[in-house]
């Protein structure tokens, strides 16, 4: 098993989520940490949906992605559901947000 930090709190092991970023220590990608900021999930709020994360590594996840857009990017794209999966009450719900 080669793990490879590429930050403070980001690392990337092969043998966890193919290699995706993960925080150090967890198996929480930072594919997961971009996607509560993106629905509007303020960083200091994110420790409370997750709380083996501290803020730093909230902070340091989010640094990793505007430096690294594109690749989490496309893990971001890579494992989006499909519309025609998406139960039509759960589309309709999200659709009403």
């Amino acid at each position: 098993m080669t793990t490879t930090s590429v930050s403070r709190y980001v690392t990337r092991n092969p043998d966890i989520l193919s290699g995706e970023p993960i925080i150090i220590g967890t198996r929480i990608s930072v594919r997961v940490i971009v996607g509560l900021w993106r629905l509007g999930t303020p960083p200091e709020e994110i420790p409370a949906q997750y709380p083996q994360l501290t803020l730093a590594q909230v902070f340091d996840a989010l640094s990793f992605y505007l430096d690294n857009q594109t690749e989490i990017n496309e893990y971001i794209e890579r494992n989006r559901i499909p519309d025609d999966l998406i139960h039509p009450a759960v589309r309709k719900a999200l659709v009403a947000e």
